[in-house]
């Protein structure tokens, strides 16, 4: 058996408020489940479990005291019982991975680089709300980019992913889920865009950050 945690934070000094907690989980990895980032290959479907960037948007609005015209309510929520479900449907998942700081385009960049594959997401079919939509345009932000709390990102052969969607869509922590793209031989460990105007752009990993750590 192998035990292993890690997840380091850095504070500013005098920032803080005198309070650290860390925490690690302790679990089993099932018989035969192999999920790491360099399993992503040429064909397979990226899937999302639901709405993209209302974490970040949630906590921006009230740490600025900006609104939107409507309250932004953070996605917090644990994802055991969902992955539980996903693996009950389909235990060859290739990567799982949590889209937190630096949202989606980050985490799907150090896949793409992690497995030397490229991925394509279309642009209309990624799941954002209107109110992240409207208030990154307000701002000047990239939802792609902004961080997500109780959402994951799959990645799985094809000829599993629509099984696998349907069991992600019966859990009400995966009811928007959505394929969003997939991994090709192109461009390897680069992420692309196609948009609605039949363009592509690149989605890489940005320099510093967008919006202040939140997570």
């Amino acid at each position: 058996m192998i035990i292993a945690t890690g997840d380091t934070k850095v504070v500013d000094s005098g920032h803080g408020d005198g309070v650290y907690i860390n925490t690690a989980g302790i679990g089993l990895v099932r018989e035969g489940v192999d999920i790491r980032p360099q399993r992503a290959a040429p064909g397979d479907v990226v899937i999302i479990s639901g709405m993209i960037g209302v974490h970040g948007i949630a906590i921006m609005s009230v740490r600025e005291g900006i609104s939107f015209g409507t309250e932004v309510v953070s996605d917090c929520a644990p994802l055991n019982g969902l992955v539980a479900a996903m693996l009950d449907t389909t235990p060859d998942l290739h990567v799982l991975r949590d889209p937190t700081r630096g949202g989606v385009a980050t985490s799907l960049n150090e896949i793409a680089k992690a497995a030397g594959v490229g991925i394509e997401l279309t642009e209309s079919d990624l799941p954002i709300p209107e109110t992240v939509a409207n208030a990154c345009s307000f701002l000047g932000l990239d939802p792609l980019y902004v961080a997500n709390e109780g959402k994951l990102l799959a990645i799985v052969a094809r000829d599993q992913a629509d099984e696998l969607l349907a069991t992600m869509r019966a859990h009400p922590l995966g009811a928007d889920a959505a394929v969003i793209g997939e991994c090709v031989t192109d461009h390897p460990g680069m992420v692309v865009t196609k948009t609605t105007f039949g363009a592509t752009r690149v989605v890489d990993t940005p320099i510093g950050e967008q919006l202040p750590r939140i997570c």
